[in-house]
């Protein structure tokens, strides 16, 4: 087998693997940042419940659509990602709950709503096409919507960038200066939705955030400058669909698994050689002496 037969001619012979990988590199510069901003907020988890917020919205959007429609999946989602963000902000700052135990409590009731409606309807196929995904069903109209996701991510991140990082490391400072913190909070978990509705149309619920918060650790094991991060994780995240996809053709694997999995690969490699990975830790290079 060439190279060209191994890594080049999946994408070359097939349209559903070209729209795949234009889809994977997409997710991976839009959620690659987003995740992290997320992991240095410390919302990992909350990011992971989010994506199990929007299979309502999914599973609504599913039967009204008739079929495993991804753009009515996906405005289900969408609908339903935004409902539980500020449901669960609101309930938040008007109890004593905390926020993460509000985003726990409306992930695990919308997870088992999603999964109930979705069984009422479909079948047992249907319901492992929502959870884990059909990356590689992606039709135009879908990837034209992850397209444009991708963009608005980008566009939107690049204006709100200095609050956002300020928000991260000083809310307090943002608060002296009146720079409207939960402004940009709130536009910082419609981009965690967005994208998330977005990887949902790929990989399911169920896998949603992996392409988020995997890529960002692995950033964050090689580099401690933010940009840096970013274009690691973003880097990372497109790296991983395309050796998944590779992967997933090549040994009849199931697509959305195997990308997630090769994250995972990478996040397993860099905590071993990475600057901030074991391997520097108990064998430190020597000093030099003079």
């Amino acid at each position: 087998m060439t190279a060209y037969d191994l890594f080049l001619a999946p994408f070359a012979d097939f349209g559903f693997m070209r729209r795949a990988l234009v889809a994977c590199l997409c997710l991976g510069l839009g959620s690659g940042p987003i995740g992290v901003f997320l992991m240095l907020r410390r919302m990992s988890l909350m990011g992971d419940a989010m994506s199990h917020a929007v299979l309502p919205g999914a599973a609504i959007g599913y039967l009204i659509a008739g079929s495993l429609s991804l753009t009515a999946m996906g405005l289900g989602g969408l609908i339903a990602g935004l409902s539980v963000a500020l449901l669960s902000g609101a309930v938040s700052r008007m109890t004593v709950l905390q926020e993460d135990a509000s985003f726990a409590s409306f992930y695990l009731a919308s997870l088992a709503l999603g999964v109930l409606i979705v069984s009422l309807r479909g079948s047992n196929i249907d319901l492992l096409h929502v959870l884990f995904g059909t990356i590689l069903a992606i039709d135009a109209p879908a990837l034209y919507l992850i397209g444009a996701i991708t963009s608005l991510t980008l566009i939107v991140l690049a204006f709100i960038y200095r609050p956002l990082v300020a928000e991260c490391f000083d809310p307090g400072f943002l608060r002296a200066v009146g720079g409207r913190g939960p402004v940009y909070h709130v536009l910082f978990l419609l981009l965690v939705v967005l994208n998330l509705v977005a990887s949902f149309q790929a990989l399911g619920t169920l896998m949603a955030v992996g392409l988020m918060m995997l890529p960002a650790a692995v950033a964050q094991l090689w580099s401690r400058n933010l940009p840096s991060m970013i274009v690691i994780a973003a880097g990372s995240a497109a790296a991983s669909g395309y050796l998944g996809l590779i992967a997933s053709y090549h040994l009849e694997l199931a697509s959305g698994p195997t990308i997630i999995m090769t994250a995972a690969i990478l996040y397993a490699f860099s905590i071993l050689f990475a600057p901030s990975g074991l391997a520097r830790r108990f064998f430190p290079r020597p000093h030099l002496k003079g």
